[in-house]
């Protein structure tokens, strides 16, 4: 997300982005392909194969079959989507869980390329498509998604039986812990970036801190504050404006209830948005809170985004906002240089986004995550945490603990919100990390490490895609 509601953790992939594969029927590949191997297994079926774009891997599109809930697996199930860089069963396995949709353009994380490994990417239960029908949303539990990998990493490796290291980022990064936390024996290792924690949801004044401090230019804070106030000032300009841009476009507020509510959270959203999309050296886009009300708009559009807040912005989203009003928990910072021009005190909250009859089975469970937390403290074993030192998300990050064993946590000073995050890791710690990771892999040989985009599959930075449009 641009802001913690308007970018939800950020790393969407968006499905369909270049059309229709090449459908394999299960009878056309040759005997011991990988293909004929994938479709062996009882539930999975090979939907296509596309040209990855590098010569040494294959690209697949995947879907699993999966109990709606796992606890009773005989009331229904849905096919949960996934796709494949297949390089050779030989080497290490990456499972990449997206925490979203699932992007079906071939890509590699930066744990794939510097292990030459294999690649699954799982869409997230309860992202379309890859919803039970009908959906019964007391499902979408971190414990069901988690039993979705442990199924699905049970299925696959009898074919890819070397070392297994799962991965993602920001939402994704948190799945991956979800995952270790409930099956630690599934994979050998996890590299989670940029993945915030929120052990106790109503306390959030992390995120006040890190918002006086953010960047080392105090005009560039007060530049973005000035920025919000204003807007919130000329909301006589700009509820119209708003109101008259989403009926050319389409759009309706059905959710929050009208433009007015909607203008509000995006602008709450600027600031947010700002320091985890962007550097510091940014800050000569901000605008003066003099400046004319299009200038404003177009500001708070390339940063926010007004088509967010709508209903048909907020429509692909509604899973997260669900699990974050049920068991993530919220950032919720005070904003008190906008208490004179706020008027709905209760709007950045994740209900405020969802549908009436999605909002009145939403009940938070406070012990979720701190379960998760006491887990890495005192259980974690071979876990990697990057965060950037200017991303909002980094305000609440996951910690080691005297428990914690064989685990790594790094801060890049200056960065955002980004997947790519080793690279730009000191000299130093950028040897560390390596080294863990393909000691946790089982990777002795000389293959190459690709942290330069050399390969056509690594220089899309999952977390730095624009929303909106999608």
């Amino acid at each position: 997300m641009r802001g913690w509601g308007q970018r939800v953790l950020a790393a969407v992939t968006v499905a369909g982005m270049l059309g229709v594969g090449t459908a394999i029927p299960s009878h056309a590949a040759p005997a011991g392909d990988i293909v004929e191997r994938l479709n062996a297994i009882p539930g999975m079926k090979v939907l296509w194969e596309r040209p990855s774009g590098a010569a040494d891997y294959r690209f697949f599109l995947l879907s699993y079959r999966q109990p709606a809930d796992h606890r009773k697996p005989g009331t229904g199930t849905f096919e949960q989507r996934f796709t494949l860089l297949h390089k050779d069963t030989g080497r290490p396995m990456v499972l990449h869980t997206t925490g979203y949709n699932l992007r079906e353009t071939a890509s590699r994380s930066e744990p794939t390329q510097l292990l030459e490994g294999n690649q699954i990417s799982v869409e997230q239960r309860f992202f379309t498509p890859s919803r039970p029908q009908p959906a019964d949303w007391s499902d979408l539990t971190i414990w069901q998604a988690a039993t979705d990998h442990h199924r699905l990493v049970k299925a696959l490796k009898p074919v890819y039986s070397a070392k297994w290291v799962s991965t993602g980022a920001s939402k994704g990064g948190m799945t991956s812990i979800y995952h270790r936390r409930f099956y630690p024996a599934d994979v050998d290792a996890t590299v989670s970036y940029v993945a915030p924690n929120d052990v106790v949801n109503s306390e959030d004044k992390a995120y006040d801190r890190f918002f006086e401090k953010v960047g080392s230019d105090p005009s560039c804070r007060n530049a973005l504050k000035d920025v919000q106030h204003e807007v919130l000032e000329r909301r006589a300009e700009f509820v119209p404006r708003y109101e008259a841009y989403a009926k050319e476009n389409g759009f309706t507020f059905g959710n929050l209830g009208n433009a007015d509510r909607a203008l509000e959270a995006t602008v709450l959203d600027v600031e947010w948005a700002f320091w985890q999309y962007s550097l510091e050296a940014d800050c000569a886009q901000v605008p003066s809170a003099n400046a004319s009300t299009d200038t404003l708009w177009d500001f708070v559009d390339s940063v926010a985004g007004f088509s967010f807040y709508t209903d048909q912005g907020l429509a692909p989203y509604l899973p997260y906002y669900f699990q974050a009003g049920t068991q993530l928990g919220w950032p919720e910072p005070k904003f008190r240089y906008l208490k004179d021009v706020r008027n709905y005190p209760e709007i950045y909250r994740p209900r405020a986004f969802m549908p009436a009859d999605l909002r009145a089975q939403m009940r938070f469970n406070p012990v979720v995550m701190a379960d998760i937390d006491r887990w890495v403290r005192s259980h974690g074993n071979r876990l990697m945490f990057l965060y950037g030192g200017n991303d909002p998300w980094g305000a609440e990050p996951f910690r080691l603990g005297r428990g914690t064993r064989d685990s790594l946590w790094y801060e890049v000073p200056g960065l955002n919100h980004s997947a790519q995050l080793i690279r730009a890791l000191p000299a130093g710690q950028r040897e560390q990390a390596i080294a863990a990771l393909r000691r946790w892999a089982g990777v002795g040989d000389t293959a190459s490490v690709r942290l330069k985009g050399v390969s056509p599959l690594d220089g899309y930075d999952e977390l730095q895609v624009r929303r909106p449009p999608l």
